[in-house]
């Protein structure tokens, strides 16, 4: 239990990041502590793993990669304890494998829609969206990428480093100059933390002013999106949940101490309507925005009646 406690608490402090990484590192630690999990019969078994599964998803409320996750991992029909254990670790391990496999689908399918000579803004970072402007340019493609900085956490800046490994020209811009640049721009390519059922798309706070200057300039807006960040429980008109994290990342407590009229707000991600979203690359392929349900339905085999 130590390590899945362990890797809990670099997910709810962010030393484990981006939605992906996160359900990866979930999916790890359920692995783990199934191979060592003693349990008398199959109701102590679910028990144990229902409690590991409730501490993993407590940790970041807004990422549906981690929730989604954990169930794909814990999945299990058995009725004995070693069968059970067996079932576990080997969806965990099918979860692993098939995160790294999707990276590599979103990287292909979306490459196709990048052009040579296409100048790409993005924002905060994500795997799967770098997998597309990587895959781009490994194809020979000749592409600059503007990227923000994604303040509080300066996000961005993991981002130019793997750009700049890479050898991609990049320019790093500060998050209010992305309307000021976006006439630079042929299309916006971002990740996701969470897909609704109706298209919308959460993502790293500041999304949302990218996809509404790229509509207002008519460049085209490119999400890239494993299945299983696509949230179920949006089907039922369930919201998605905003962290408001703390206001440390934005101001020095020590600052903030001092003006006892100033309070700060530090949501960590907002909503973009699919109206601007012209598709999402997942990893089943390119889709509209209207088809999201189709993903959760057919790819994470939700029903109705399981949400």
């Amino acid at each position: 239990m130590k390590k899945v406690q362990e890797t809990a608490e670099k997910i709810r402090t962010m030393e484990i990041r981006g939605a992906g990484r996160i359900a990866k590192a979930a999916a790890g630690a359920i692995k783990d502590y199934t191979e060592g999990l003693k349990a008398e019969n199959i109701e102590e078994f679910n028990e144990k793993i229902e409690d590991v599964a409730r501490l993993l998803i407590s940790t970041r409320p807004t990422a549906v990669s981690l929730p989604n996750a954990v169930k794909l991992s814990t999945r299990h029909v058995s009725e004995s304890v070693e069968e059970a254990r067996a079932e576990v670790i080997e969806s965990a391990s099918r979860f692993i494998e098939n995160a790294d496999l999707a990276l590599e689908r979103i990287g292909k399918i979306g490459a196709r829609r990048i052009m040579d000579g296409d100048v790409i803004m993005t924002h905060c970072n994500s795997n799967a969206a770098l997998a597309i402007l990587t895959t781009a340019f490994k194809e020979g493609k000749d592409i600059k990428v503007l990227a923000t900085e994604s303040r509080p956490r300066r996000q961005g800046l993991l981002t130019i480093k793997h750009l700049n490994d890479f050898g991609i020209p990049t320019s790093l811009i500060v998050d209010s100059a992305v309307r000021y640049h976006m006439k630079e721009v042929d299309r916006v390519v971002v990740g996701a933390d969470a897909i609704a059922a109706n298209g919308a798309l959460v993502n790293k706070i500041g999304t949302s002013q990218l996809a509404l200057a790229a509509h207002e300039a008519r460049k085209s807006f490119m999400v890239a999106a494993e299945t299983y960040k696509f949230s179920p429980n949006t089907i039922v008109g369930n919201p998605i949940e905003i962290e408001e994290r703390a206001a440390a990342e934005v101001i020095d407590p020590e600052i903030l101490a001092g003006l006892p009229h100033v309070s700060v707000k530090n949501p960590a991600f907002d909503f973009t309507p699919s109206e601007y979203i012209d598709m999402i690359v997942t990893d089943a392929g390119i889709i509209p925005p209207a088809m999201a349900y189709t993903v959760i339905k057919e790819y994470l085999g939700w029903e109705l009646g399981e949400i």
